[in-house]
């Protein structure tokens, strides 16, 4: 059963997440001086070779800190908000839940529900804004805090960081910041509401609007033909999830590290034009594509030092 009201906490908050980037958000609510009531996660999913039932690390994470879990499938039932509305809460956090919340459970909480979203809105609503923002070759993102409404990721912004997008990031490192800022963002929130503030609600611009589409395992095909800029992002965005693949000389490999090369070359699309111990160079429809890091089916990451010892023919491509 959920608790009864503590009157002498300031604001009672359930969270809601499932991946790895809620948790640093789930650990700033429990050290911000707020009671988290409750936290709901995803159902456990296959996981692994064995396809073994595992927690989401949300879920984890509260059971270490003796919150309380659900896990409904849905949030649509009437016995799914009878629960919770048994935990009577001020504020509904959400980050990176996976399940779509109506007007009714919106209405839950007394001061509404915040999402902390990993794009600076409107720009990049939806599933993937870390790997799409990389894709277009943006060279700023951020988190934003908004006050959820019933839309998709359509609501007033009440708080934004903002960040860089390197030539150096990948999916998973630009993942990892935008983590640690979306839990400085919620932290900063949480901190002036308790200090009885009202944070100003900004609505989002009416132009500008894109929505970053769920990744596909389909995407990860790289075409040669296109601009070696292009194809360098999608290795980055790709890494760690889906990875990109392509061909090198005949060989199908992941493509983990690669690098674009402004040269121009008459080579058609594909052919390997140079192989050395700091990269594989392939001909792109712009530029060279100058591949670092691979693997091949069944073995792991390497170097292309390391796979062109196990293919020395390709060193004297040209």
């Amino acid at each position: 059963m959920p608790p009864t009201r503590n009157e002498s906490v300031p604001l009672r908050i359930v969270f809601a997440g499932t991946p790895e980037f809620s948790v640093p958000c789930l650990e700033a609510c429990r050290a911000s001086g707020v009671e988290v009531v409750a936290v709901y996660t995803q159902p456990d999913r296959p996981a692994g070779r064995g396809r073994k039932l595992t927690p989401s690390p949300v879920k984890q994470a509260a059971l270490t800190a003796g919150i309380p879990v659900e896990q409904p499938e849905t949030l649509k039932s009437p016995e799914a908000r009878a629960t919770l509305e048994a935990y009577r809460p001020d504020l509904m956090v959400v980050v990176a839940y996976g399940l779509i919340l109506s007007r009714k459970v919106l209405a839950i909480p007394s001061r509404g529900c915040w999402n902390v979203h990993a794009s600076l809105l409107p720009r990049w609503r939806g599933a993937a804004p870390i790997q799409r923002a990389i894709l277009a070759g943006d060279t700023q993102t951020g988190v934003d805090l908004m006050q959820m409404e019933a839309g998709l990721d359509t609501g007033p912004v009440l708080l934004e960081r903002r960040t860089p997008i390197t030539r150096d990031d990948t999916g998973g490192s630009l993942h990892d910041r935008l983590s640690l800022l979306g839990a400085d963002v919620l932290a900063e929130g949480l901190r002036r509401t308790l200090a009885g503030e009202t944070l100003h609600a900004t609505p989002q611009a009416e132009h500008g609007v894109v929505y970053a589409h769920k990744l596909e395992k389909t995407e990860a095909r790289l075409d040669f033909s296109r601009a070696a800029i292009a194809l360098e992002r999608q290795v980055r965005a790709f890494d760690p999830w889906p990875v990109a693949e392509g061909d090198v000389a005949g060989e199908n490999v992941r493509i983990w590290a690669a690098q674009a090369i402004d040269q121009h070359h008459n080579a058609a699309p594909g052919k390997v034009i140079a192989a050395q111990r700091d990269g594989i160079d392939i001909a792109c429809g712009e530029g060279m594509l100058r591949i670092t890091a691979l693997q091949r089916a069944g073995g792991k990451r390497i170097a292309a030092a390391d796979y062109l010892n196990a293919r020395p023919e390709l060193r004297s491509a040209r």
